[in-house]
């Protein structure tokens, strides 16, 4: 049985903290994207220190610190069955690294938030899946299996290749929904476990 999310903001101490960094790289019109990259930096943070997850909007970007950062997780809106515009021209500022191999062998992972149930999240999964495969990056999915279908539950829209979120008609603050941002939470605590399980030795202290 799955465990649920935990909801702390509590951050590692930073003494004897993993040599390993995310950067959870997003784009959101109204706040309902940005809150999830917020959860799961969050859930990170139950692994590593604040200074180690980091969200980061594509308005704003730390090139540097994505450069360094040995996980990138990258989250769009849905937007006629794609990712925003604006999260588009960044993956397209991206050709110089690209070119250069600079982000290949990092790990990477993606979620996708919409309006609809389905909202053809699945596709934005997959055009990201498939720029990281381009940057000759290492995927991480979602291996949580749904509690249940209702709005409490996590990973409640059955996804794998990634996180999917929904937002209703509402602030950020009410939507998406507990079992959404949970389902954030936890996928921040694994993909922080993954990448501290898969460090390299001589990173290790």
């Amino acid at each position: 049985m799955n465990t649920p999310a935990k909801s702390s903001n509590t951050s590692t101490p930073t003494d004897n903290a993993p040599n390993v960094s995310i950067a959870v790289i997003f784009h959101s019109n109204y706040g309902h994207t940005k809150r999830v990259a917020e959860a799961i930096v969050q859930g990170a943070h139950q692994q590593l220190p604040a200074a180690q997850a980091k969200a980061v909007d594509v308005y704003d970007v730390d090139w540097d610190y994505l450069d360094q950062a040995d996980l990138l997780v990258f989250g769009s809106a849905v937007y006629m069955g794609s990712v925003t515009a604006e999260f588009k021209t960044f993956m397209d500022e991206t050709s110089k690294r690209w070119y250069h191999r600079k982000w290949e062998g990092k790990w990477a992972a993606a979620f996708a938030n919409s309006g609809g149930l389905s909202g053809d999240k699945l596709a934005v999964l997959q055009q990201i899946s498939l720029y990281a495969m381009q940057h000759g990056m290492n995927w991480i999915g979602l291996p949580l299996m749904p509690t249940g279908h209702e709005a409490h539950d996590l990973n409640r829209l059955s996804s794998f290749l990634g996180l999917m979120t929904q937002s209703l008609d509402g602030p950020p603050e009410e939507t998406p929904g507990s079992g959404d941002i949970d389902t954030a939470i936890w996928f921040g605590d694994h993909l922080a476990k993954t990448i501290i399980k898969h460090q390299p030795a001589d990173a290790k202290r």
